[in-house]
C-alpha cells in the first residue's frame, strides 16, 4: 500500500466504497468492525440517502448509532454511477483524568503480546489480533496497565474467539499542562462479555487511573504521550 492507502486503512473512522448494485468494492480496517454491527445493505442505503443531487462530495451532520458505535456525521462521494464511497465520523465518547500519567517509555504491542500469550496458555480460546504499527512507544504504568488488560480478559474467556484491536482515535486529544496529546485505543471484542466481571473492571480501572468503556466490546482508552 502507498503511504496514503495506509492513512486510510488505520483511520480511526470507517470509510466504505460500493459499486452501483451495493456490493463493497473496498473497506477500511475499522469498516469490517463497523459491518459486525449493521447490515452492508443498510449502508448502501445510508449512502444514496445522503450522497448529492449531483456528482461529488456532501458531509451530513447527524446522530447515529451502531452497536458500540456512535456517529456525528458522515460524508458521501460519487463521480460516476459506478461507485459511491461513505465515510462516518465517530462520536468522542469518552473522559480522561486531567492528572498527567506517570511511568516509563514502553512498547504497547509488547505489553499487549505479554498479556495475551498469559491469558492463552493451557486456553481453548483463538486469539486474534488488529494493531495499527503507527503508534509509538508511549509513557505509561506497566504494571498497573497489564493488571487492568488482563483483567479485560477475564470478561470474554467464555468465548471461542477473542479479537484484540489497537488504534489511533483521529482527531481526539487530551490537554496535560497546556499540551495537546493524541488518544488511542486498545478493543477487547467477543461476543459474550461477563457483565460481572465487567462492572467490577470499570472500578478497577479507575482505581488506576485508566479509563475504560463497557458495550459490545472492552475499550481502554490511553493517551498517547512519548515524552
Amino acid at each position: 500500500m502507498t503511504f496514503e492507502q495506509q492513512w486510510l486503512e488505520y483511520d480511526y473512522n470507517p470509510f466504505v466504497v460500493f459499486n452501483s448494485n451495493g456490493k463493497i468494492i473496498s473497506l477500511n480496517s475499522e469498516a469490517q468492525f463497523l459491518l459486525g454491527s449493521i447490515n452492508p445493505a443498510e449502508l448502501f442505503e445510508l449512502a444514496q440517502a445522503y450522497a448529492s443531487i449531483s456528482f461529488g462530495f456532501k458531509t451530513s451532520f447527524l446522530d447515529l448509532e451502531y452497536g458500540r458505535y456512535k456517529f456525528f456525521a458522515l460524508t458521501v462521494g460519487y463521480e460516476d454511477e459506478n461507485q459511491i464511497g461513505i465515510k462516518l465520523y465517530q462520536s468522542p465518547s469518552f473522559k480522561l483524568n486531567t492528572v498527567k500519567p506517570e511511568g516509563e517509555l514502553t512498547n504497547i504491542f509488547t505489553l499487549t503480546d505479554l498479556c495475551i500469550s498469559t491469558n492463552s496458555i493451557s486456553s481453548p480460546v483463538k486469539y486474534t489480533k488488529n494493531y495499527d504499527p503507527t503508534i509509538p512507544d508511549i509513557i505509561i504504568n506497566s504494571n498497573k496497565f497489564i493488571k487492568v488488560l488482563n483483567k479485560m480478559y477475564a470478561c470474554v474467556q467464555e468465548n471461542e474467539t477473542i479479537d484484540t484491536k489497537v488504534f489511533y482515535r483521529i482527531g481526539e486529544h487530551i490537554k496535560f499542562e497546556d499540551k495537546k496529546y493524541s488518544i488511542f485505543s486498545i478493543s477487547v471484542d467477543a461476543n459474550n462479555i461477563d457483565k460481572t466481571k465487567s462492572s467490577e473492571l470499570k472500578n478497577f480501572a479507575e482505581a488506576n487511573e485508566f479509563h475504560i468503556e463497557v458495550g459490545q466490546s472492552l475499550t481502554l482508552n490511553i493517551p498517547m504521550i512519548t515524552d
